[in-house]
């Protein structure tokens, strides 16, 4: 006897191999234990509905897709950098802003002068606001901290966040992010406190499901990157990168050779790069909220991705400075605007996809037998519509575990 079965409209399972958006029309969804226990065409159903499951719950001319993820994300932070945003349109550039003690040093004061109870609150509402758009998992990294204390307490509300929201975090250990005040000209002495104080913390308090850096110009050179990723695999964490997004130091090929989750922004990755993430199963993840706020004119190379076969994952990467975005859905019609990606593949890049980046592609990513029971109910007549309406959120229902948020979208039920 399954749980709950949903009947009477489409889904988007977002399976390989099962057409175009893995659909099922008039299908039917079965979940049992937090899992889907069974899903195809209503037809094909061995029974009536309400004699295979103890609730039936209709979804008529809707459809459902995977519970949507966030794979990039700063989304614990104190303060904002509108002054910075200012100073852009003014003509400032990203590097200019940060070598005058602008950037991402500016967001560590206050991200280490606020509490936790303020940290939290913050990120929350910025949470909110993805999970109003259907985001069912997130990835939230530290790096604002720069010290131990700082770091872990970023690491803990995030920890809490996915608690106190009903939402799945996995919480990425960023220390190599930039070069605190109290280390400059000191890069190589702040690597060696990353990785033997700052990083092993995180990872004995198990605060950390994976390790990133920021491996470019202004921030940590490939081999410091290469200190830091070597100290993730003693202590058994998967890493990930911010690589190539100013220049192709080589980012993406680096974090190939460590058997990265993903390589993230991708601006200026060459071809050898791209090869190198697909030997090694690394996700290319794009970033148009950064690509957009940033004014940025070198794309990344979406053709060599295609035709190479490496996934492509989109995410907000929600942040004060570079990605001030809180919208998953607004990024869908940037990865189609910006980056001439299909509807099709910019949803693939926060469900299917966005699994893998983060190392759930065993549970989540896809709607298929044994999978969580993460998926959201749309008011929309074709998937496209996720990535090709502007300001506009269909969400009708969230479900999580195979339970309803108690939120419902009335607007998008009324339009």
């Amino acid at each position: 006897m399954l749980d709950v079965i949903w009947v009477g409209g489409n889904i988007a399972s977002m399976e390989v191999g099962a057409g175009p958006w893995g659909a099922i029309r008039d299908a039917a969804l079965g979940v049992k234990d937090g899992r889907v226990a069974w899903i195809g065409p209503r037809a094909d159903l061995p029974g009536p509905p309400e004699g295979m499951a103890r609730k039936v719950c209709d979804f008529p001319g809707q459809w459902i897709t995977p519970g949507l993820i966030d794979c990039h994300t700063h989304l614990v932070h104190g303060g904002n950098r509108a002054r910075e945003f200012e100073m852009r349109l003014e003509g400032a550039s990203y590097e200019e802003i940060a070598r005058a003690g602008g950037g991402i040093v500016s967001t560590v004061k206050a991200t280490r002068a606020a509490d936790e109870a303020t940290l939290l609150d913050s990120a929350a509402k910025r949470l909110a606001a993805l999970t109003r758009e259907g985001i069912t998992a997130i990835e939230i990294k530290s790096g604002y901290g720069l010290d131990l204390e700082t770091e872990l307490k970023q690491l803990r509300v995030a920890r809490r966040l996915g608690e106190q929201a009903g939402v799945t975090v996995r919480t990425t250990f960023l220390g190599a992010h930039a070069l605190p005040a109290e280390f400059e000209g000191r890069a190589d002495d702040y690597i060696d406190f990353v990785c033997a104080e700052s990083l092993p913390a995180a990872a004995e308090a198990g605060l950390a499901d994976a390790v990133d850096a920021f491996c470019e110009s202004i921030a940590f050179s490939p081999a410091q990157t290469e200190r830091v990723f070597r100290r993730a695999a003693e202590l058994d964490l998967p890493v990930k990168l911010h690589a190539d997004q100013l220049s192709d130091l080589g980012g993406a090929a680096l974090a190939a050779r460590h058997g990265a989750l993903s390589a993230d922004h991708l601006e200026y990755t060459g071809e050898a790069g791209v090869k190198a993430m697909v030997a090694a199963g690394t996700v290319a993840v794009l970033l148009p909220g950064a690509f957009y706020t940033l004014r940025e004119v070198q794309l990344p190379p979406i053709d060599l991705f295609r035709r190479h076969g490496v996934p492509i994952a989109i995410a907000t990467d929600s942040n004060p400075g570079s990605s001030p975005a809180t919208s998953i859905l607004l990024m869908l019609n940037m990865a189609c605007t910006l980056f001439r990606m299909t509807p099709e593949e910019a949803l693939a890049g926060v469900t299917r996809n966005a699994a893998r980046a983060l190392g759930m592609q065993a549970t989540n990513g896809v709607l298929a037998r044994g999978k969580a029971a993460d998926f959201c109910i749309w008011n929309i007549a074709e998937p496209a519509e996720l990535a090709y309406r502007i300001g506009f959120n269909p969400l009708d229902r969230r479900v999580r575990a195979g339970d309803e948020d108690l939120a419902v979208n009335s607007e998008a039920r009324r339009v």
